[in-house]
């Protein structure tokens, strides 16, 4: 039914949707994109005996069926020519898939299974071949289920100073496009609102800015007098004084990518085939305009819409609201010449008529593009000395905010976060902070275990450290008889029983124990000095400040020479 209530006329009698695999051709297979442009695949191209090439044209027929767009049935394409000429190259070559051994698939697997394309390659094979009746069973089946993990990512996102780096230049470039074109609209608007005298320099560059806004351009060809005339107006005939006026070029749509990309975190598929961002109606008290921002995921075959405000200089709405004044007499030249068509990045090329091979991507529209896509990038990279920075920048862009985009969580923590290698050595001194602090906690716990006494008991046998009540109960028991522990675990044996007179010793253990601490690594002085160290934090706490400076007083040279001999083994025992 129509919108009205009207019943929907109905197709001729003698439509139908197009063969897949054309019965006349039968190596030729049919691809038609959710746009309804349809791609020819010709697998006689491929090597391999006439029945592998019929087989392999009938499992891709069957399996594009799924696929909306060109970009996955031509990379499945290539896939499956890269397989037809390994299995051809074999010494026994197949003469069609039932002579597939699991050998061949093995050795399939082997070599493609050292890099995250081949593993690609590997797996779109072996999900195509699967559905082929011959090979769901047996060993040939079970190679082909082959689970295939992906590999750690090896992409590392850029350091916080690359970044800006890159944000600046495409900045630079963005921001002097829109400057220029920002100055060249408010003459043609001026000149639309008949504010220049008729014949007027002004009022002839007003006629020049008002064809190029129709038409993208100045009359290249003599027509009598008028392209002599808007030569002289404009300035010349170059890009920079005709149809740049009111036009981005490739790289400044480029570099308006790029901060897109920097500032929301999108890639480059979704800014690719972006819609224009809509502006809600009622822009509230404050008048800051709020933009309506559709997302696509096309793996997903969804949308979804962000809202964005511009609340002023530097905010992420104030670059939508640049955006679109840039980009404003493109999108409305391409909405005339073809009112489908909505996208957010449009722009003229330098040679009206450059081939496009993106058709499903409606790229061309007259002489505009729409767009930003993997070439763009690349040449918009080499240009600014930084290489293609979607990708990496994106990366770098969804870590550092620390929440996911366009993505699920888990797949933010396994895919960007844990394998970057930059969030992994950013991350190197937070874990040893926080190692730190458990340590430290860890030996908070540590106490006295040694009891304080007011004086020595005669029946009491002095140790280095403390006096000992007990020798054959103690924590390391000798043969015997006796306790071997070392004398620093003393302050942390029951039986140990620690007086006044131990303390001036002890007071000068706990400075000679915290003096080796500035001088070892952590690692080297934690596990032979932390625990004993600890304890003599302990005991400090508990004499007192008074009592402990009291008894750092009373050190004697016995004391420092006990202490000498402890530390270096001598007394260990």
């Amino acid at each position: 039914m129509s919108g009205r209530g009207r019943s929907a006329s109905l197709p001729p009698a003698h439509h139908g949707a197009p063969e897949v695999l054309d019965p006349l051709e039968v190596l030729v297979v049919h691809h038609r994109n959710r746009s309804g442009i349809v791609r020819e695949y010709d697998f006689a191209t491929l090597p391999g005996t006439a029945a592998l090439r019929r087989s392999l044209a009938a499992l891709f027929a069957f399996r594009s069926r799924a696929w909306s767009s060109h970009g996955s049935s031509e990379k499945v394409f290539r896939h499956v020519r890269a397989f037809a000429t390994f299995v051809s190259q074999r010494e026994r070559p197949p003469r069609d898939l039932d002579e597939l051994t699991a050998s061949v698939i093995n050795e399939w697997w082997l070599y493609q299974k050292s890099t995250q394309g081949g593993r690609e390659v590997f797996r779109h094979v072996t999900a195509l071949l699967h559905e082929d009746p011959r090979l769901r069973e047996g060993r040939v089946a079970d190679a082909l289920a082959r689970r295939v993990p992906r590999l750690p990512p090896r992409q590392e996102s850029y350091e916080s100073a690359e970044l800006d780096h890159i944000k600046t230049s495409a900045l630079r470039e963005f921001r002097a496009a829109w400057l220029r074109i920002g100055e060249n609209a408010v003459h043609l608007h001026r000149w639309q609102e008949g504010r220049f005298a008729p014949g007027s320099v002004d009022a002839r560059l007003g006629q020049a800015l008002d064809l190029i806004a129709r038409t993208a351009d100045l009359p290249r060809y003599d027509n009598g007098n008028l392209r002599r005339q808007f030569m002289l107006v404009v300035g010349g005939t170059s890009t920079e004084v005709t149809w740049k006026r009111l036009f981005l070029d490739r790289m400044e749509a480029t570099a308006l990518g790029v901060l897109l990309m920097a500032e929301f975190g999108w890639n480059l598929a979704v800014i690719d085939v972006m819609p224009a961002p809509t502006a809600v109606p009622d822009p509230g008290r404050d008048g800051h305009p709020t933009y309506t921002v559709e997302v696509w995921k096309y793996k997903g075959r969804r949308s979804e819409t962000e809202n964005v405000t511009d609340t002023g200089a530097g905010s992420p709405g104030r670059l939508i609201t640049h955006a679109l004044e840039a980009t404003r007499f493109a999108r409305v030249l391409g909405h005339e010449l073809a009112p489908e068509v909505d996208r957010f990045i449009a722009w003229r090329p330098h040679q009206v008529g450059w081939p496009t091979t993106h058709l499903e991507r409606l790229t061309a529209v007259g002489p505009l593009r729409f767009g930003v896509d993997r070439a763009d990038a690349v040449r918009w990279g080499k240009q600014a000395g930084t290489g293609s920075p979607f990708r990496r920048g994106r990366r770098t862009v969804v870590v550092d905010r620390g929440e996911p985009t366009q993505h699920s969580n888990d797949t933010h923590e396994r895919q960007y976060v844990l394998p970057d290698k930059r969030i992994q050595r950013d991350a190197a001194a937070v874990v040893a902070a926080g190692a730190a602090s458990a340590l430290r906690a860890a030996r908070g716990t540590v106490r006295l275990t040694a009891r304080l006494v007011d004086q020595r008991s005669p029946g009491h046998r002095e140790t280095a450290t403390a006096d000992c009540s007990e020798t054959d109960n103690g924590p390391a028991p000798l043969p015997d008889g006796g306790c071997g522990a070392s004398f620093l675990l003393c302050l942390g044996c029951e039986n140990a029983r620690v007086h006044a007179d131990h303390h001036p010793r002890l007071a000068q253990l706990h400075q000679a124990l915290a003096n080796a601490g500035t001088v070892l690594p952590t690692p080297a002085w934690e596990p032979r000095w932390g625990d004993a160290f600890a304890r003599l934090e302990d005991l400090r706490r508990k004499v007192g400040d008074g009592g402990w400076q009291q008894a750092r007083a009373r050190i004697t040279d016995a004391d420092r020479s006990i202490v000498d001999e402890l530390l270096n083994g001598d007394l260990s025992l």
